[in-house]
């Protein structure tokens, strides 16, 4: 397909962003058990249990640890007085997420509740069963009901990277349909598509003759998107761009890290800014690495729901305490740079884990922060399945549902949590679509002005860059991946064991 050159005036607007880990032992239940209600018909009994599974293993889960249980009433552990009145109100829903959502705090953003663990499970593990290897930001079109994609970075080796597409790329048609905030969903859905390609000047898209067709592929993306060693004026600059806290790639983190060391690198920008979150366990081995020298301390506290949080502290206090380490998961040692003072490039895409790096940092060393605000995610989830102990073994055959309830939340050594708001930049600047840059290089704007404030050079604004004074000059209407079960989301990897759940 060819479509003819022409321009499009745009204004951005809108929205955007997480995920974390670390194993737990949990509490011996200690609620009253429930009176057993009998049937004269145990087979008509038994249908009608099968009926509510789904429901039952919902309430069930969210009654036990949720991080506010306390805030819904249904979820008190004497709020029915049978088992047959709890199965009634169960009933009265029509689908297990309207039950869902009816157990969900109202200052809860990032629980929720998934009908295909199986997809849960590999995008915990940076596994896309069908991806075109396309990141983008999605932008409104002024005057119109339309929306455009901007290319924020392309993953090597997949459909978008072969097609030749790249950073700062725009696309306003997939299969030359006009791009919606309600049907872009559908149309990238497609195993195959087209888009048509086109770029921004000078606030204006131009769309060109071209047109790129994209073939899905399963794919496992390396988060560590880029790792070099700057050399400038004399300073060596250690240069992350790291784009989720997936266990798998602690290793391949970890070899980052010693390259940096073996450079001899003294100053080092760790670029967050399209970083969502994933692994507790990650970040407390990232904050590890950047310093070394805090091996033992306290990264961060967890604060779970009334009855978890009274049985940690009397019989497991330690296990509420994340602390700096000196070995990754698999037993490798960390490569620690120990240093005082770190420079962390955000956006309002940087969530959860990451978000759990520069709070876990700031009592210990300096984190000057550059860009934007971050999304305010400081609690962390945990997959529950429909298992006599929650845990993915002797889950039910019926169904393939699991929920994701927040259970706790996390405070750095000083007590800082509860930044809803996110967390403000040192130095507010924003990317322009019209001065991209490309990522990795001394130009990109962002890692411009951190290798301006590691040299102690004055901050020269370029065209187009007021962003520095005023703080933004775009905000986004989405963004990829804003669908996936994972998006926005934080999680511990593995639940172990919950106790005497059948007393319940």
């Amino acid at each position: 397909m060819k479509f003819p050159k022409f321009l499009i005036t745009l204004s951005l607007f809108g929205i955007l962003f997480t995920s974390c880990e670390k194993d737990n032992e949990f509490p011996q239940d200690n609620r009253a058990e429930t009176s057993e209600e009998t049937s004269e018909n145990p087979e008509t009994n038994s249908l009608e249990a099968e009926d509510i599974e789904v429901e039952e293993f919902i309430y069930s889960g969210m009654n036990d640890i949720y991080l506010y249980k306390a805030d819904i009433p249904q979820l008190a552990d004497d709020y029915f007085s049978s088992d047959t009145e709890e199965a009634g109100f169960l009933r009265n829903y029509g689908s297990p997420e309207d039950l869902f959502e009816d157990l969900t705090s109202s200052q809860d953003r990032f629980s929720f509740l998934t009908d295909d663990y199986i997809s849960l499970e590999e995008s915990f593990e940076g596994i896309s069963s069908s991806t075109a290897g396309m990141d983008f930001g999605l932008g409104s079109i002024s005057g119109t009901n339309n929306i455009f994609a901007f290319l924020r970075y392309v993953v090597p080796n997949t459909a978008a990277d072969e097609a030749g597409l790249s950073r700062g790329t725009v696309f306003t048609e997939i299969n030359g349909k006009k791009l919606t905030i309600n049907n872009i969903s559908d149309l990238l859905d497609l195993d195959s598509f087209t888009i048509n390609v086109g770029r921004i000047e000078n606030g204006t898209i131009i769309m060109t003759d071209e047109t790129a067709t994209l073939n899905k592929n399963e794919y496992t993306e390396n988060p560590v998107y880029i790792s070099k060693t700057l050399e400038i004026d004399l300073e060596k600059i250690g240069y992350l761009m790291y784009n989720s806290f997936i266990g798998d790639f602690d290793d391949e983190l970890n070899a980052a890290f010693a390259d940096f060391k073996a450079e001899g690198v003294t100053n080092l920008v760790l670029d967050l800014r399209y970083n969502g979150g994933g692994s507790v366990e990650s970040a407390v081995d990232l904050a590890s690495m950047i310093t070394g020298q805090f091996e033992g301390e306290v990264f961060m506290k967890e604060q779970w729901n009334e009855e978890y949080q009274s049985y940690f502290e009397a019989q497991q206090a330690e296990s509420l305490i994340n602390r700096f380490d000196s070995r990754i998961r698999t037993q490798e040692a960390i490569n620690s740079l120990n240093l005082s003072k770190v420079y962390v490039i955000t956006s309002a895409s940087t969530a959860s884990a990451s978000e759990l790096v520069i709070n876990g940092l700031e009592p210990y060393i300096d984190v000057v922060q550059i860009g934007e605000t971050t999304t305010g995610k400081f609690q962390a989830s945990v997959t529950l399945y429909d298992s006599p102990d929650y845990s993915r073994e002797n889950a039910s055959e019926n169904h393939t549902y699991a929920i994701q309830p927040l259970v706790f939340k996390s405070a750095n050594a000083d007590g800082k949590s509860d930044y809803l708001d996110g967390l403000e930049p040192d130095i507010k600047l924003s990317e322009d679509l019209n001065n991209f840059g490309n990522l990795g290089e001394a130009s990109e704007p962002l890692l411009e002005a951190a290798i301006n404030n590691i040299l102690g050079r004055a901050q020269v604004m370029k065209k187009g860059e007021a962003s520095m004074k005023a703080g933004k000059n775009f905000i986004t209407v989405g963004e990829s991946g804003m669908n996936k079960p994972n998006y926005q989301r934080m999680y511990i990897d593995q639940l172990p064991a919950l106790i005497d759940r059948e007393s319940k």
